[in-house]
């Protein structure tokens, strides 16, 4: 007997589907000796196709969180809700605060951590302590921006324990957003929550919890200050200097190679970030660089020729070409 298939039982999202038959009767297929037999899907599954959207094709987006973080509430008309955008690439880290329009996203402030060196962060612009103070000085540009800095100055006593802004009694609001992570794995530990952390600590109002900062424990569902404490000034890295430098003096002159250029020691590294913390806080704003402007470059283009210079040009090279060829054979 043939296995019966039903249109309604072929693959819809590109699988292959494999039938056993057992005689060339059913469906054109061939014998039990040749195996197995691939479905092929029709011309009316191709017309009926309708493709993700651009990004999704792309693996950029998420759009299952992606709605959740952009629908608001009806009874709230045209509020705007706002996202923490937190995004990490080789050798930066990208804060943004932004909302959704139908045209497009808003960015209302960004903070980047290649502008740490201006606050005495040299090195390591992409580990856990720098995404903190990315974190911190975006939230303390927004809140300037909007004349909230004085109102909401958040958690100067950094000490990696759970702190949540207190909103007034009378006044504006804390400034609300939620974390967007993209496409990060939200893991224990991970980066994303070093910048959410710093933003909180710097007078945004951040729905979170600290099962997702290090030093949380799973199994005792502890967690750990300290521990949270030593990655936001960078601890976690002057350890593994001082271990390395200890088993091979070759890798760490050459793992730590930019530190050593600019003279930074394990003992020096909390004190960098102290310092940056405070003067994140005294100045948040954003300096525009100036660029010399570039010299006007000119155009030589040669001027068009009309037919009677052009002919009069191929006469030349002729004369020249026959010139040539009697010199050579005199």
């Amino acid at each position: 007997m043939a296995t019966v298939v039903f249109p309604s039982q072929l693959p819809l999202h590109g699988e292959a589907c494999i039938i056993r038959t057992s005689d060339r009767t059913s469906i054109g297929a061939p014998s039990p000796d040749d195996g197995f037999v691939k479905v092929v899907k029709n011309k009316q599954y191709f017309k009926r196709y309708q493709v993700k959207f651009k990004r999704r094709r792309q693996g950029k987006t998420d759009y299952y969180a992606r709605k959740r973080l952009t629908i608001q509430d009806k009874n709230k008309y045209n509020t705007p809700k706002y996202r923490l955008i937190v995004r990490l690439s080789n050798k930066d880290i990208t804060c943004q605060v932004a909302y959704s329009r139908i045209e497009g996203d808003r960015i209302v402030c960004a903070a980047y951590s290649h502008e740490l060196p201006k606050y005495g962060v040299k090195v390591g612009l992409t580990n856990y302590a720098s995404a903190y103070c990315t974190g911190l000085l975006l939230a303390r540009r927004l809140l300037k921006k909007l004349g909230l800095d004085t109102l909401y100055v958040g958690n100067t006593e950094v000490s990696g324990d759970a702190y949540n802004i207190e909103e007034l009694d009378s006044g504006p609001g804390a400034f609300r957003c939620y974390l967007d992570t993209g496409l990060m794995r939200t893991t224990t530990g991970a980066r994303v929550f070093g910048a959410m952390k710093g933003a909180v600590d710097g007078g945004l109002d951040i729905p979170h919890s600290t099962k997702r900062f290090p030093g949380y424990d799973n199994e005792s569902k502890m967690f750990n200050a300290e521990t949270h404490r030593q990655h936001i000034f960078g601890q976690h890295v002057a350890n593994y200097m001082r271990t390395l430098e200890e088993e091979d003096d070759e890798a760490f002159k050459r793992q730590f190679s930019q530190y050593i250029k600019h003279g930074i020691s394990a003992n020096d590294i909390e004190d960098i970030y102290k310092k940056a913390h405070e003067a994140i806080r005294v100045n948040p704003q954003y300096e525009k660089i100036v660029k010399e402007k570039e010299p006007i470059k000119k155009r030589w283009n040669r001027a068009k020729l009309s037919l009677s210079e052009r002919k009069n040009r191929v006469a030349q090279k002729k004369a020249s070409f026959l010139q040539t060829l009697e010199e050579a054979e005199t």
